[in-house]
């Protein structure tokens, strides 16, 4: 186990240098290594087997069924869970490869970003907040620190997939230090983990880290958008007053005029895409010059992030959120979803705390012998992993009379 504290750089890795890296991104050859010291692999760098061992992680899998905005039985086209993460991942390696960063630093924490969200998107961890409020909280970022760390269950000499310090570093705090005068209050599970393993909380993450976290607001504004429009909860009409999408929308019709409404959806959405990319890499490269980092620990103490938005883009992004909100998270019918899921999560948790020989066996002999604390914290645990569809069947086999035990 590594000590509190930094981890002194590695030199026993032979991977060169890619051409043309820039000085301040992430270095497999000389990464910060891994909890449980393990042999190095011939063919891939540490930042490689980071992201295949998320990729074949069970967490990876189920995102397949977990919400990103609809519920899983509203329709199969909507985004879920695993859909967003690719388009993070593919907008993060864009960004990366454009700044000289690790891409597969990038991709492995565009593609673990939401390993810890539970079903039914942010009703359910909404829902969970609530039941977890006396027993320290949830947190889906630091729940996926915990699933990464200690829930999955792959290898035999360690739990967790043993990622690097620096995949770990970059999914605890890529949204900023969490640590200082205006962080918010830590999270009990990171809190926890970080006793273990120095996760140098009062820093900005890497340049890598920061470029999948805004690669996440890339992604999810726009395809919210996409399946906003497709499932009619607003109208291409009703975008036309928004800064930048409706001049993107003005400027696709007069291009290509009488053009069909699902191409003339798809044909903004993209160059949207392209607006917000190029938008971010133009500010990078300002703020860079204006740092000058010469080391990735140099992007850590910066003071500020340094992937980002220019203001200008800051307020478009702020406009597309407040429509958002008002049209979509908010209305009626996704409310009628949502406000269902919480009762869900909350029928599970009550059930399960209080009656934990419910639990399938091995999650049961979990909460044996420990205290009310302890056990919700294994209930939270095993409703947190569960898909949308295998939360219904749960609540249904346990509420339902009629229902096959």
């Amino acid at each position: 186990m590594a000590a509190k504290g930094r981890l002194p750089e590695r030199t026993d890795l032979n991977i060169s240098l890619t051409p043309g890296r820039a000085p301040f991104a992430s270095n497999p050859a000389q990464s910060r290594g891994r909890r449980y010291p393990e042999p190095e692999s011939p063919t891939r760098t540490p930042f490689q087997r980071d992201r295949d061992r998320i990729i074949h992680a069970g967490a990876f899998r189920r995102l397949k069924h977990k919400t990103q905005v609809f519920v899983a039985h509203y329709g199969d086209y909507y985004r879920t869970r695993l859909t967003h993460s690719l388009e993070v991942s593919q907008i993060a390696r864009t960004l990366a490869r454009s700044l000289r960063l690790d891409e597969d630093l990038a991709e492995a924490l565009a593609l673990a970003h939401d390993l810890g969200h539970p079903p039914f998107g942010h009703a359910g961890e909404d829902a969970l907040q609530v039941c977890m409020a006396p027993y320290g909280g949830f947190d889906h970022n630091a729940q996926t620190l915990h699933v990464i760390t200690e829930l999955e269950a792959r290898y035999a000499e360690f739990n967790g997939l043993n990622l690097t310090w620096e995949t770990l570093e970059g999914i605890a705090k890529h949204n900023g230090p969490l640590i200082g005068p205006h962080a918010k209050p830590l999270p009990e599970l990171l809190a926890a983990y970080n006793t273990q393993q120095d996760l140098a909380l009062s820093t900005f993450a890497s340049a890598e880290a920061q470029v999948a976290a805004i690669s996440d607001d890339i992604a999810y504004n726009n395809h919210d958008l996409d399946d906003g429009l497709r499932a009619g909860l607003f109208s291409v009409e009703d975008l036309r007053s928004l800064p930048l999408v409706g001049e993107v929308i003005g400027h696709v019709e007069a291009r290509y005029p009488g053009l069909e409404r699902k191409r003339l959806i798809q044909e903004t959405i993209r160059r949207l895409i392209t607006h917000w990319i190029d938008d971010v890499f133009a500010e990078t490269q300002s703020r860079i010059d204006h740092h000058k980092p010469k080391s990735a620990d140099d992007v850590r103490d910066a003071g500020e992030f340094l992937v980002a938005f220019s203001p200008e883009m800051r307020s478009h992004v702020q406009a597309l959120r407040q429509f958002l909100f008002a049209n979509m998270y908010r209305h009626f019918e996704v409310n009628r979803s949502m406000t269902k899921a919480k009762r869900i999560i909350g029928d599970l948790f009550g059930l399960f705390l209080t009656e934990p020989q419910t639990l399938p066996t091995e999650w049961a002999q979990m909460c044996a012998d420990r205290d009310e604390r302890n056990s919700a914290r294994v209930v939270c645990d095993y409703i947190a992993g569960m898909t949308d569809r295998f939360a219904l069947q749960e609540h249904k086999r346990l509420f339902d009379l009629s229902a096959g035990i």
